[in-house]
């Protein structure tokens, strides 16, 4: 099956960001762009995100992997969704279904977008190893390009079952919760015992993280959420080569546990 690769690379997420206010996404989406981020998610559930993200996104459109969802309770709420969400960004380069919620109802509406070229990529997310089961099953039917789920040194299950299957499908994978769980960031150790990682081109402990995860090459996206334009910025130095080895991230692990 030919690769739908997308990465390896920081995105943004948005979730508990922006609500809805689009001063505020436009600075922290302006300093991650030119920073080198080319991907931004979302979700109609992200209380307002997407509007508020919408104005610029227009402006720098040609920069801009729109990566966001449907959560609905109905084919027709998922479809009113779609449509606003075109109006917003013109086109939906990658749209996932959200927590697998109705997925085997939206996706044939959806298929026909992405058969129509409205769509680039199809994408199924979830969060809890509860879901993973069926997060398999979606992957199974070979109908989706993207999964998301949640990784880092603390929460690896999906390294079980689902990193090694999405890679013998070429499914792309976005990593959602890369700096630790909702709530609960991964606290940083000592600054000294970054040392080891300083040839690697970290300088914080959540450049060490996202480079953890990305240095799995089955891993394409990394998408930490932020309100700070200066984390944005930031955190995009973890996106780029060199990787780390077993031994690096192995340090890492130690670090975080």
């Amino acid at each position: 099956m030919e690769e739908r690769r997308l990465g390896p690379a920081v995105g943004l997420g948005t979730w508990g960001t922006f609500e809805a206010d689009a001063g505020l996404a436009r600075e922290v989406i302006g300093a991650a762009l030119d920073a080198g981020y080319r991907l931004v998610d979302s979700s109609p559930m992200y209380g307002g995100a997407e509007s508020a993200m919408s104005e610029i996104v227009r402006e720098r459109r040609g920069e801009v992997t729109v990566a966001t969802k449907i959560w609905a309770r109905s084919v027709e709420e998922g479809r009113e969704q779609y449509r606003k969400q075109r109006a917003w960004f013109g086109r939906v380069e990658v749209e996932q279904v959200h927590n697998l919620a109705l997925w085997r109802e939206h996706l044939p509406w959806l298929e026909q977008e992405r058969d129509a070229g409205r769509i680039d990529r199809l994408g199924v997310t979830h969060y809890g190893e509860a879901a993973f089961d069926e997060l398999a099953e979606a992957l199974e039917t070979q109908r989706f390009d993207t999964v998301q789920l949640p990784l880092n040194p603390r929460q690896r299950q999906a390294e079980r079952r689902l990193l090694p299957r999405a890679a013998e499908l070429g499914v792309a994978v976005i990593v959602m919760r890369p700096l630790g769980g909702a709530g609960s960031l991964i606290p940083p150790p000592p600054e000294e015992e970054l040392a080891p990682l300083r040839e690697f081109g970290i300088e914080t402990w959540e450049q060490a993280l996202l480079k953890w995860a990305l240095s799995d090459e089955r891993i394409d996206v990394v998408i930490p959420a932020t309100r700070r334009w200066e984390h944005a910025r930031t955190n995009a130095a973890a996106g780029s080569p060199p990787w780390f080895g077993v031994e690096e991230r192995t340090l890492v692990e130690r670090l975080a546990a």
